[in-house]
């Protein structure tokens, strides 16, 4: 099939109207005649991801952080992203990119499901019209009232995680919850607003997670990566029933850190 064809589906997913303007998704790189029979998924465009996507003779790589954010006066090999580019190109791998046109609809209803929230509302709102209405994060209550210890660890199993972060007293009870995967230092004060007892998210800063706690609200730092890692399997499972025929690969990725 034509990587036209990949992705209308992907758009149909997650339409690139509602990603923020400052954002850059969709075909990055390539061509959308491309003729498509493997896609490798990834969380991000690294050289170890095009590494794997080369070697496994890829012919498409779907990402969820985009690799191009800004305009380029030129591409090289002396630049890490011009580097990438050309590897791109010269490996005749198209490169697409779902970001906050994802987080907004798959990605956060993906988190919440799988934290079992129930009746949901959309923490920030940007887009909303007569038939839906959708934004970053989701609020919602948890089947059962639990500890923020226990939340935690609630959270450390649901997502595969080793650690997480906390702000708050380890027993304080936990029953309604906002999350936002990725960076959510920017949402506390809607999750706040929301009248949530603990906020999951990542890249909560030292004077964020004080501050949160000023306000009257806890704080499960899981990681940028730890919440985020969850597009690699939504997209392989969205793919591989709409667009049975290919043949749909995962990069090897992990945390781009590590605690000594």
């Amino acid at each position: 099939m034509k990587c036209s064809e990949v992705m209308a589906k992907l758009e149909e997913l997650s339409p690139r109207s509602f990603a923020e303007s400052w954002d850059n998704v969709g075909l990055l790189v390539g061509s959308r005649d491309k003729e498509v029979e493997s896609v490798m998924i990834a969380l991000d465009a690294t050289d170890a991801v095009i590494d794997q996507a080369v070697l496994a003779g890829a012919d498409m790589l779907l990402t969820h952080h985009p690799m191009i954010f800004s305009a380029m006066k030129r591409i090289t090999a002396e630049d890490f992203t011009g580097k990438r580019i050309i590897k791109l190109i010269a490996n005749d791998i198209s490169y697409y990119a779902c970001h906050t046109n994802f987080d907004v609809m798959g990605m956060a209803d993906e988190a919440a499901d799988r934290l079992a929230l129930a009746d949901r509302t959309v923490l920030e709102t940007t887009f909303e019209d007569e038939l839906s209405k959708e934004g970053i994060g989701r609020v919602g209550i948890f089947p059962e009232e639990m500890t923020l210890r226990e939340c935690a660890a609630y959270v450390k199993e649901i997502f595969d995680l080793e650690t997480v972060r906390v702000f708050g007293e380890a027993e304080q009870k936990i029953r309604k919850a906002a999350v936002v995967p990725g960076s959510g230092k920017d949402y506390i004060s809607q999750a706040v607003r929301a009248g949530a007892d603990v906020f999951i998210s990542g890249d909560i800063g030292h004077h964020d997670g004080i501050d949160a706690l000023e306000q009257g609200i806890t704080i499960i730092d899981a990681g940028h990566y730890g919440l985020e890692q969850i597009f690699v399997p939504y997209m392989k499972e969205f793919l591989s029933r709409e667009l049975p025929q290919l043949h749909l690969l995962t990069a090897r990725q992990q945390e781009p850190f590590w605690y000594e």
